[in-house]
């Protein structure tokens, strides 16, 4: 079975009220066998225009990515993203 992802592009308007987003996502996400493989760190956009973070978290199915990013509880800290920054999300099942 491929696993599934949750992409993110995002540009933070306000970190400080960006990082009580981090800080309650990351046990939520990892509760549904959520992965961290990229968050932040340096990029390169040689083609196009892109937002400031990227984050890549892998999870054991594609089920699990959308169950994960639609839960409520996710769905509740998630506005706190939506506050505080500009993002795009993409739900994705990897290859096999």
């Amino acid at each position: 079975m491929p696993k599934g992802y949750i992409i993110g592009h995002i540009s933070v308007t306000d970190p400080d009220a960006y990082a009580e987003y981090v800080r309650r996502d990351t046990p939520i996400l990892e509760s549904y066998g959520g992965r961290f493989i990229v968050r932040g760190g340096a990029s390169e956009a040689p083609e196009g225009p892109v937002k400031d973070r990227h984050v890549v978290i892998e999870f054991p199915s594609f089920e699990a990515a959308r169950a994960a990013f639609h839960s409520p509880e996710y769905q509740e800290v998630a506005e706190i993203r939506r506050r505080t920054s500009e993002s795009d999300i993409i739900l994705v099942e990897g290859a096999e």
